[in-house]
């Protein structure tokens, strides 16, 4: 039997196996705490930075203990990168006998039953969608997973998908007359048969508490979970915490009444009227707040012309919704469960208009196209810290970014650890990368006040020379997107000027997967983004060598969510900036200054505009939890620097 010491040895299985693998101390030493907790059902909170090989870290000793194990990522990119990639290659280099699943939610398979009865509807907002239903039709006669993931010739974001998968809301469950061909129930299947099941946490939080069918009963059975990514479990708990109601639930309802009706009940011509009538009243609530995106407390909401009238307008469809469809109910399964819904809708909408938990934070926010209704826990501490003491188990929670400083009171707390009955380990491994010699922090002298009107111009202007210097290779993040496209337009005139051919893409002219194929492929591209591109990101070589951040990234205080917490830490004798904002805000940094040095052999800059990092006492925490970079004020030393790194031939992007 292999052991934990021999396996990261030199003439080990590892290293047998894996071309140029070579362990580093910080992820021996970080798999021998993990290996420990298993051992002990302990939990340990371990942060690891870039490059010191958390995945086999835990990989290696989760196989090695045996047991049930259930990883959970922070992204489905993630996910499969685990389940296709490393779990095989760790299992084979150890020759261990482990069986492995994939689990995902509902969302990522075929269904199906909705497949069918919206194919056979043929209702499509667009030739386009109509095509890649039928593509979705081919592709369910030949999977064997069902995994939307597989279907690359139909976008991920096409409006079919919505019309050939199933959500919690309409999935029929055991008495779906497709059952048998269910993708999701053998997904499942094979995952309680599995020893080791990758998931993300979006499930996890969605079927584990909420106590769906699947993970449910899935999680009794394992003995420890591991949670990778973990900075982003307090994000994800207080969404799958809370509740919602939104008009894109309501329109999927009249959607799917509309097609059971066609199917089950055609004679009842008043119950496709209704559906229309709740349609109407959706699109009315939605157009109740005008042209713009926004986030809004209750109070805020509540106030607007208008708004009052909307809900009542969606109270009253519902309530003659629900009506017709009592009476066609038990003329299929189908039409059942539509009535289930509407019932659950009602009642939550009721909940959000006059919440049984003093606790909640109700507020909207308004997309494009929708609105949704939430209900935020203002703590998910206590219901976290619940699922911790259920059963004994090991729980291993690690991210590159979880600490400030060495301090993990913030997260603890926030995820209710720190009152746990055994108080949690806590770890923090640095990279092995030589930071010192690889990288540069430079912090711009002469920086206006964030909240000046022409900071994004001055930030730009920062930006602008560094760029030529490196050639390209940039990311320049915003913090809002009002900034970033500003950053953009001035970006694109200063190289316009200058007549400088550098390709400059811009967050939503495409995909993410697309955009960040585009910039590796170019080598040479400046990309401006905002916060989604944050983290998840992986550039490694000389297509990325500069990233600009435009400001210290605070959470906006007049969100609701973050404003009612602020509210509450106050009222208990808090300081909330430097209890909770403040150390989020350090977290978020890191992640974004994470983007720059992700091999032994990249070298970059990166610029922090914001002048609060080297003017204010709070500045200094940022400060000392960026990787220990070589630093400088001075424009020209930062431009040196790149100049010395930049490639002396640019390969020719013409035809990209």
């Amino acid at each position: 039997m292999t052991d934990l010491a021999h396996a990261f040895s030199p003439d080990g299985p590892l290293a047998r196996a894996i071309n140029g693998f070579r362990a580093r101390p910080q992820q021996v030493e970080m798999a021998e705490r993990i290996e420990a907790a298993l051992k002990d059902y302990g939990v340990l909170v371990a942060e690891a930075g870039t490059g010191t090989g958390k995945t086999f870290a835990y990989l290696v000793p989760a196989l090695l203990a045996g047991g049930k194990v259930i990883v959970s990522t922070g992204t489905k990119t993630l996910q499969d990168q685990l389940f296709k990639r490393d779990l095989p290659t760790v299992r084979d280099a150890l020759k261990v006998p482990v069986r492995m699943a994939l689990l995902k939610g509902r969302a990522n398979y075929v269904c199906p039953y909705h497949l069918e009865r919206n194919a056979r509807e043929g209702r499509f907002q667009s030739a386009q969608d109509a095509a890649d239903l039928r593509k979705i039709v081919r592709f369910a006669k030949i999977t064997n997973s069902g995994d939307r993931a597989e279907c690359t010739d139909v976008r991920e974001d096409s409006p079919a998908w919505m019309a050939a998968t199933s959500t919690r809301d309409n999935c029929l469950g055991q008495e779906c007359p497709n059952v048998k061909d269910c993708f999701v129930m053998a997904a499942r299947r094979e995952a309680m048969d599995a020893d080791v099941v990758v998931v993300n946490h979006h499930l996890f939080f969605a079927d584990v508490m909420l106590r769906d069918v699947g993970m449910g009963e899935l999680l009794p059975t394992c003995n420890a979970v591991i949670f990778d990514e973990a900075h982003q479990l307090p994000e994800t708990a207080s969404l799958f915490f809370g509740e919602s109601v939104s008009t894109a639930q309501l329109l999927e309802l009249a959607r799917d009444t509309r097609s059971e009706t066609v199917a089950a009940a055609p004679d009842c011509r008043e119950l496709i009227d209704a559906a229309r009538t709740l349609e109407k009243a959706a699109r009315d609530l939605r157009l109740a707040f005008g042209a713009e995106s926004a986030r809004m407390a209750y109070s805020q909401a509540v106030a607007r012309e208008g708004f009052a009238d909307a809900i009542e307008g969606v109270e009253s469809a519902l309530a003659a919704f629900e009506g017709m469809l009592e009476a066609q109910a038990e003329r299929s399964e189908g039409l059942g469960n539509c009535l289930r819904r509407t019932q659950e809708m009602r009642a939550r909408l009721a909940r959000w208009q006059a919440p049984e938990d003093a606790e909640m934070i109700r507020w909207v926010e308004v997309f494009t196209q929708a609105v949704s209704l939430n209900a935020t826990p203002l703590h998910v501490a206590g219901v976290f810290k619940r699922q911790l003491e259920g059963q004994l188990r090991a729980w291993i929670f690690t991210s590159a970014t979880l600490a400030v400083g060495n301090d993990f009171s913030h997260y603890c707390n926030e995820m209710g650890l720190s009152w746990l009955e055994r108080p949690p380990v806590t770890a923090v491994w640095g990279s092995p990368f030589d930071y010192a010699e690889q990288a540069m922090l430079y912090a711009p002298s002469g920086m206006p006040d964030p909240n000046h009107p022409d900071y994004a111009d001055a930030v730009a202007a920062t930006a602008l020379p560094l760029i030529r210097a490196a050639r390209g290779r940039a990311f320049v993040l915003c913090t809002s997107l009002r900034a970033m496209r500003r950053v953009h337009a001035l970006i694109a005139e200063g190289l316009a000027a200058g007549d400088d051919a550098l390709p400059l893409l811009l967050q939503g002219e495409g995909s993410r997967t697309e955009l960040l194929a585009r910039f590796r492929m170019l080598g040479n591209a400046v990309l401006v983004a905002s916060q989604s591109f944050w983290e998840g990101v992986d550039v490694p070589g000389d297509a990325l060598s500069l990233v600009v951040i435009d400001r210290l990234p605070f959470a906006p205080p007049d969100d609701p969510v973050l404003s009612a917490r602020i509210k509450s830490l106050r009222k208990a004798g808090h300081n909330p900036f430097m209890r909770y904002q403040l150390p989020r805000a350090v977290i978020s940094m890191k992640q974004g200054a994470g983007r720059l040095i992700r091999s032994e052999t990249d070298r970059g800059l990166l610029c922090v505009c914001d002048p609060r990092m080297v003017g204010k006492p709070y500045g200094k925490m940022v400060w000392r939890s960026l990787p220990p970079m070589g630093r400088t004020r001075d424009e020209a030393e930062a431009v040196a620097w790149l100049e010395a790194l930049a490639p002396l031939v640019v390969r020719d992007t013409s035809a990209a």
